[in-house]
């Protein structure tokens, strides 16, 4: 079965090497899958450094807050439309075909975004590389789980996780590499087609997954992959349980054919499972995990730096940290639970939340006063809201960024950037003449001698959120249905996760604008509690189980309303398996 259940005593992290010492084919089946997380993890942080850039290009996208939400979430959009036809596709087509197809997706996206003249062009661009995002994204882990033994599935799903952040770090690298380059942003977007063009080529070589092709009738051809997977002596317990669980389905369904939405929530082990694997996906995003990924030097800018390279150098240590978490999410899978790994996660994530509204707060309130300008270079660039403002004494940096006819940006004092600073319009002549003169110039956010703790915030949220919610949710979606649901479940979870991600890229820019950046976090730290109770109350733990098994857990499983009671699922693996 799987593998069994491993010892209490024994860690997943030092199996999964050494089984790759031993069998390196297994590795080389869940690195390859996973570069479609490194695709996706790729496309989440370049565009954040990129949108900079493309702001400078396009004074329309500058002047535009929708607009820029709008070229970050067309690949989030582009994500719900793969991940929705990904799951059909999976089941039909196989998981191999899928990720092909995705590879050639991301592939057109990246060359139609380098080559963009303009926003429509990129926008169309961007959407291509969502539909290959989405794919990539559930079919990736599927593919990795179904080809993995039970006992170090977690450790080897944990690994499209780390390349996910991997990706997203790699990406921060690349943008720093071409700020001085001609053409900057272009080169950061049309690199991203090489991953593709490397997934491509290894999964041509690799065969489909084990458990579709029995599942198909193809049972030989399982057989001779799962050689490769399981020592010989667990080979024909492993068949012997796909066997079961392929005719249980036929049992339960009549066939094993067409899938209906109404069957998916009347099979109890299926409805289940979806209320626990769809709502980690929804309060993966929901936290706000990707406004830090997509927007991390605008929000660093929000905190008072002023400088774009600064800005993109700042973010690279949080995606650093994310792609370190992912490493201790590799170590911890498989030995802590992943019911626990989410709570412990969430917890640090309401605390980060927290500190960070409270900093943006404090940031925001105690900006720079604004002084009439002074400066015979400026004088004649004077914010016209300023000057016609009745209570003109009372202005300080905050409220001249909030002026709009025309956009005003603040240019700090020569002396002390926190001493008062002029408001004057926003424009690149004034910007010039700001810095030739050795002054800073703040058009997002406003200089505050605390604006430094909002990067300690932004590190504590990754440092909490990568090794727990960044992970689970994928692992715990690619082992928790039953085979005959697993394509459709899984596309239905991603479609949600990616649908949750694009309602907060879209709304994140505007919902500072509208509610302010201290009130935008401390929303998310509220549905962060939220997501915590629901991981206590409907949130399996699955650690260990053979895939085969988890169904009959969820079939016996009811909600966990009393989580504060220890939860009798452990028992009952110890009587399932002596």
């Amino acid at each position: 079965m799987e593998g069994g259940i491993p010892t209490a005593d024994a860690s997943a992290f030092r199996d999964c090497f050494s089984l790759a010492w031993k069998n390196p084919y297994v590795l080389r089946l869940a690195f390859s899958a996973g570069i479609g997380g490194l695709l996706f993890g790729y496309d989440t942080g370049v565009i954040s450094g990129a949108l900079l850039y493309i702001r400078d290009d396009f004074k329309e996208v500058d002047r535009k807050t929708f607009l820029q939400e709008t070229i970050v979430s067309m690949a989030v959009a582009g994500a719900i439309v793969g991940a929705a036809i990904g799951g059909w596709f999976n089941d039909r087509y196989g998981r191999k075909l899928a990720l092909l197809l995705a590879d050639f997706l991301f592939f057109t996206g990246a060359v139609i975004m380098a080559s963009a003249n303009g926003p429509p062009l990129l926008i169309v661009g961007r959407v291509f590389v969502g539909f290959g995002v989405g794919m990539a994204s559930m079919t990736a882990p599927l593919y990795i789980s179904e080809a993995s033994p039970a006992k170090i599935r977690g450790a080897l799903v944990s690994t499209n996780g780390f390349l996910i952040t991997g990706g997203q770090f790699l990406s921060y690298l690349i943008n720093l590499a071409f700020t001085q380059a001609p053409g900057t942003w272009r080169w950061m977007l049309g690199v991203a087609g090489l991953p593709a063009l490397l997934q491509f080529a290894l999964m041509i070589f690799l065969p489909e997954s084990p458990r579709w092709l029995y599942r198909k009738g193809r049972e030989e051809e399982a057989k001779a992959i799962l050689e490769k997977i399981y020592p010989a002596h667990q080979l024909e317990a492993e068949m012997q349980a796909l066997h079961e669980s392929v005719e249980a389905e036929i049992k339960e369904t009549g066939s094993a054919g067409k899938i209906t939405y109404s069957e998916l929530w009347k099979t109890k082990t299926v409805r289940r499972g979806l209320i626990a694997g769809v709502g980690l996906q929804m309060f993966q995003q929901f936290v706000g995990i990707n406004t830090v990924m997509y927007y991390s030097p605008t929000i660093v800018q929000l905190a008072g730096i002023a400088s774009n390279q600064t800005a993109l150098l700042l973010s690279l240590v949080t995606s650093g940290l994310n792609a370190l978490g992912s490493v201790a999410s590799i170590y911890f899978i498989d030995r802590t639970g992943r019911r626990k790994l989410c709570v412990i996660s969430l917890v640090g994530v309401v605390i980060s939340l927290a500190l960070l509204s409270g900093i943006f707060y404090q940031t925001t309130t105690h900006s720079p006063k604004v002084t009439p300008t002074i400066t015979s270079h400026l004088k004649n660039y004077t914010c016209p809201d300023y000057s016609s403002a009745a209570n003109a004494n009372r202005w300080d940096c905050m409220k001249c960024l909030k002026a709009s006819s025309p956009e005003c940006g603040f240019c700090a004092s020569a002396t002390n950037k926190l001493l008062p600073g002029e408001c004057v319009i926003s424009n690149d002549t004034v910007k010039d003449v700001c810095h030739g003169e050795n002054r800073l110039w703040y058009t997002r956010g406003c200089p505050s001698k605390t604006g430094w703790l909002a990067l300690v915030g932004l590190a504590l949220y990754i440092i909490f959120f990568s090794p727990g919610m960044g992970t689970v949710p994928w692992i715990v979606n690619s082992e928790i249905y039953p085979l005959r649901y697993r394509g459709i479940c899984g596309g239905i979870a991603a479609t949600v996760n990616w649908t949750s991600n694009l309602i907060v890229a879209q709304s994140f820019l505007s919902l500072t604008k509208a509610i302010g950046t201290p009130w935008t976090f401390l929303m998310f730290g509220v549905i962060a509690v939220i997501g915590l109770l629901f991981v206590l109350i409907c949130v399996p733990e699955t650690k260990g189980l053979p895939i085969e098994e988890i169904e009959k857990m969820l079939e016996d499983r009811a909600f966990h309303f009393k989580f504060w009671q220890k939860s009798s699922d452990n028992v009952e693996k110890k009587n399932q398996f002596p």
